[in-house]
């Protein structure tokens, strides 16, 4: 083992919600050095009493530390950013201190990441995506150079402040932009698979992006307009038509970037029937008042589509209705903040 293996690997999970507190919990059993970057109830129970993980694959306790402040933590090997997309480029006083020159940034996003054509050889190598970048905002505070790809499978809830829920699905998928097998690819990997999960470093991890996109560029939007669950949509003759006509769309936006996503949509469309009476994530954040993400998840894929010449008219028809669901999301959020007590 070389001697820089020795050292032991130092994570910072920025955003320990649902995902990044699980991701936390198990590195933290690998014997990884974790600390958890959250607030209010639910940092008070991590702090208290740390992560406790409810899983069909068995229940742990890990007791990772956790604050609010990343000055506590100092500069780290790793970030996994447990955020939602649109926070990333207002995330730069709680990035900065976990910065070493050598630290990555593992984005645990759903949708397309503001690195997507980073090192991607092509006619569109380097085209900063407005969408996810805009303004070239979130590049300024996460370098693309200081990115790992990661496609995140699991499904996990916070059941109360603490506990995560586990409801299915262990696979983290990595990979670098260029699809090169790195040094810090290989030991995040490690790492992961100590604490029981699976972490395969992909050299075409945008090909599972795109899998995983074509489920949340179709089925998140529609549940937020028919406040429907992913059974109950892929269950209707009509609403699937429309997710499979939005999942061909994406395959040939995909296509006409060099990604070949190998999975037929009949497959896709049944999978996500048979998770049943399940919300989506855009559906959880409509309920709660939250902003939704709608930018990596399908702003930028009709961005994509536009700078390559696709069609893609279901994909705009339901981002245009979406769009406008969403302002009226934020402004409803922007009037509740600014009232009178």
């Amino acid at each position: 083992m070389a001697a820089g293996r020795e050292k032991p690997v130092r994570v910072a999970v920025l955003g320990a919600g649902a995902i990044g507190a699980y991701v936390g919990a198990s590195l933290c059993r690998a014997g990884v050095e974790v600390h958890l970057v959250a607030r209010g109830a639910h940092l008070a129970a991590l702090r208290a009493n740390g992560v406790r993980v409810l899983s069909p694959r068995g229940d742990f306790s890990a007791h990772p530390h956790a604050t609010d402040d990343p000055r506590e933590i100092g500069p780290v090997d790793y970030v996994f950013l447990g955020l939602k997309a649109h926070s990333y480029a207002s995330a730069g006083p709680l990035l900065e201190p976990l910065l070493a020159p050598h630290t990555a940034l593992i984005a645990g996003q759903n949708g397309i990441p503001w690195w997507y054509f980073h090192k991607l050889a092509g006619p569109y190598e380097n085209y900063r995506i407005e969408a996810v970048d805009p303004n070239g905002a979130t590049s300024a505070v996460m370098p693309p150079e200081r990115a790992i790809g990661c496609v995140v499978y699991p499904a996990t809830v916070i059941e109360s402040p603490g506990v995560i829920r586990h409801i299915e699905g262990t696979r983290f998928s990595i990979g670098e932009p260029d699809g090169s097998v790195s040094e810090r690819c290989a030991r995040y990997s490690e790492a992961m698979i100590a604490g029981g999960l699976k972490c395969p470093v992909e050299p075409r991890l945008r090909d599972d992006i795109w899998i995983k996109l074509m489920g949340n560029v179709s089925l998140n939007p529609i549940s937020a307009l028919t406040r429907a669950t992913m059974g109950e949509i892929c269950g209707d003759a009509g609403t699937a038509r429309v997710v499979a006509r939005m999942m061909e769309e994406t395959l040939d936006i995909a296509g006409r970037v060099g990604s070949r996503p190998e999975i037929s949509i009949a497959k896709r469309i049944d999978g996500a029937r048979r998770v049943g009476d399940h919300k989506t994530s855009m559906l959880q954040d409509l309920e709660a008042g939250k902003e939704l993400e709608l930018d990596a998840i399908i702003g930028a894929v009709v961005e994509i589509a536009d700078i390559t010449g696709a069609p893609a008219p279901t994909l705009r028809c339901v981002y245009a209705m979406t769009s406008l669901l969403a302002r009226g999301v934020r402004q409803a959020a922007l009037t509740s903040t600014s009232a009178p007590p």
